[in-house]
């Protein structure tokens, strides 16, 4: 926090969203500020309409008096555009400030048609959302959007996407901005871009483990990704590559999409799981296939999951002896019981006992909308971070 007399109004936010002080006085004892400091400041706040007064809270003083008016942060101001894009399907939807799923969309788009025409599409669906949330595109305070590959958060753009030829560097931010601007006729707003596997993990650890001060989530589907939380924060390494454990090189012969042999994600991916089965004539051609038939039963499929689980565990053994995760959640079309299975037998047997003695190993609880949940708080905490929000209180006038 900024040095006394200099906290600044988002500070104050910060303080009241994050429940640490929710009345006038307690931001006093908070920050030192004289009431009248305070007030200023709160002000300020209260025209942007980011903050609203709720219930009295209980009386603080033995001698009686009236209750303390508490403090909230106002969810209804704006909303969050999140899309979730996968190789051949995509979710998208409109989100509360506080997480909550308004209006939601999926269907088929293709990674390969390319970035122009899949963020055009996207533009349009977010139009149609809403539409169907009945929000105007005015509302809107961002987007956050979620892409199957590494991406450098500095730029927002994908480097070197095994999956997603056509995407290098391409500026995404720039284009689903004005994808939004043509669908909608509203202005432009800020975009954000993350791994997928980074926001699936963002969305679980905030909904699910919040006290988690170290969270590991894998996400097994056409390729294989992790994404890290420690103490609150997402971890992405220096330029975007942290948690990129599908191109491990594993010893095997197989062929990467990334080009080289032996990847942990040629052979214990959804795709490498639906090649075999395809190989033993059973019709499978991705990864959502190999979760249609898991969901049936089929041993073939659940034999092969058993086996990439125990692929995936032998690696993940590394991953928690390096990081030591109070929880390893395994999402994606591969996260089921056969899988998980896997996992547990290889991952016991060759981490340390310290390493694994408090850790706990889970399936995902947000399923096919953990990415979207983590994109729309991505967006919610850039906007309304401390030094955000001074400088948008700026442009407000206020």
């Amino acid at each position: 926090m900024s040095a006394r007399g200099q906290v600044s109004a988002g500070e104050l936010l910060q303080l009241v969203r994050s429940g640490r002080a929710v009345t006038r006085g307690a931001l006093q004892q908070a920050t030192g500020l004289s009431r009248a400091t305070v007030g200023q400041r709160l002000d300020r706040l209260f025209r942007a309409g980011w903050l609203r007064e709720g219930a009295g809270g209980p009386v603080g003083s033995p001698l009686g008096g009236r209750p303390s008016i508490t403090l909230e942060f106002d969810d209804s101001h704006a909303v969050v555009l999140a899309a979730d894009l996968e190789t051949r399907h995509a979710r998208a939807a409109v989100l509360s400030l506080t997480g909550e799923i308004l209006a939601e969309h999926s269907g088929t788009l293709v990674v390969e048609d390319g970035p122009d025409a899949v963020l055009g599409d996207l533009g349009h669906w977010f139009g149609e959302l809403l539409e169907k949330a009945g929000h105007r595109a005015e509302e809107v305070c961002g987007i956050g959007l979620a892409v199957p590959g590494p991406v450098d958060t500095v730029s927002g753009r994908v480097v070197q996407p095994p999956i997603m030829p056509g995407w290098d560097s391409y500026d995404i931010r720039g284009r689903l901005a004005r994808a939004f601007t043509e669908a909608t006729g509203a202005p432009p707003v800020p975009v954000l871009v993350d791994n997928d596997a980074n926001l699936m993990a963002y969305g679980e650890q905030r909904t699910g483990f919040p006290d988690c001060s170290a969270f590991v989530l894998v996400k097994v589907s056409t390729g294989i990704g992790a994404g890290v939380v420690v103490d609150g924060s997402l971890f992405r390494g220096i330029d975007g590559g942290a948690g990129d454990i599908g191109h491990i090189r594993v010893g095997a012969e197989a062929l990467c999409r990334c080009g080289s042999y032996g990847c942990l994600a040629a052979v214990a991916s959804g795709g490498a799981v639906a090649r075999r089965l395809a190989e033993d004539g059973v019709p499978a051609a991705s990864g959502s296939d190999v979760r249609d038939l898991l969901a049936a039963g089929h041993p073939a499929a659940s034999a092969l999951a058993r086996e990439a689980g125990r692929q995936v565990g032998d690696v993940l053994a590394t991953v928690v002896t390096l990081l030591n995760p109070g929880v390893l959640m395994i999402a994606g079309d591969l996260a089921g019981t056969a899988f998980l299975t896997g996992v547990r037998e290889l991952l016991y047997q060759r981490a340390l006992p310290r390493s694994t003695a408090h850790l706990h190993v889970v399936t995902s609880r947000l399923g096919e909308r953990a990415g979207l949940v983590g994109a729309g708080a991505l967006v919610v905490e850039h906007l309304y971070a401390p030094e955000r929000v001074e400088e948008r209180l700026m442009a407000l006038g206020v």
